[in-house]
């Protein structure tokens, strides 16, 4: 299993990655006090009352629109969210520095609720709640590959640190989710969010970017 540790790619427009931290900063305080830290009880309570469950959107209401946001913000335990917010920490401040700051909220708020609805649409019978930021960070991963696929990526094999191409490792990672998805697997995992915010991502990008940012370039944009 392949373990991200860290990019050496330097950021081009921004000083620091306010809307990065500031995610990771909700997205961690969202566990510790609104579910507890992972307890059962409240992460299922939550879950509930701000997941997002297909079923609901045969007759949707505010509350349920507003999950497809809201869902994003919960995680089911702390290795679910340690795991979407090392990918986060890793490879959100490149993706912010190419888009500017609000644009890249905006991305993350969009590749979020794009992975909730292909997820709905994919299941739209099932009652589980989806909860969990990957459909948000498949598709900052997306961009990612997109913008800096030479990028050089620091990762860990077991106890082995290995430096490789973001094209490499996180080519790898799309090709998994896109396997997963066509296994005939149970709910424990949203497959098809990722899948959603993976390709909202990779549209996104496209028309978001700040003017001058290359595409696929061999090294960051100046």
């Amino acid at each position: 299993m392949f373990i991200p540790l860290y990019d050496h790619n330097p950021r081009a427009h921004i000083r620091r990655q306010y809307v990065t931290w500031a995610l990771i900063a909700l997205n961690v305080a969202v566990f510790w006090v609104v579910e507890a830290g992972g307890a059962a009880r409240a992460v299922n309570a939550a879950a509930v009352a701000h997941g997002a469950v297909p079923i609901l959107f045969t007759a949707p209401t505010a509350e349920t629109y507003a999950s497809l946001v809201t869902y994003a913000f919960l995680h089911g335990d702390f290795w679910h969210l340690a795991g979407n917010m090392l990918f986060l920490w890793i490879f959100g401040d490149n993706v912010e520095d190419s888009l500017g700051h609000l644009r890249y909220l905006i991305f993350y708020l969009l590749c979020a609720a794009a992975g909730a609805l292909v997820h709905v649409l994919m299941l739209p019978q099932s009652n589980v709640p989806v909860i969990g930021a990957s459909g948000a960070v498949a598709g900052i991963v997306a961009a990612y590959l997109m913008l800096h696929p030479h990028a050089r990526i620091w990762v860990l094999l077991g106890r082995i640190p290995l430096r490789v191409p973001a094209y490499w490792f996180l080519g790898a990672w799309v090709v998994f989710q896109i396997y997963m998805v066509l296994q005939p697997v149970g709910e424990t995992v949203a497959w098809w969010s990722h899948i959603g915010g993976m390709a909202a991502g990779a549209m996104l990008v496209l028309v978001m970017r700040r003017p001058g940012v290359r595409l696929f370039a061999r090294r960051p944009s100046p």
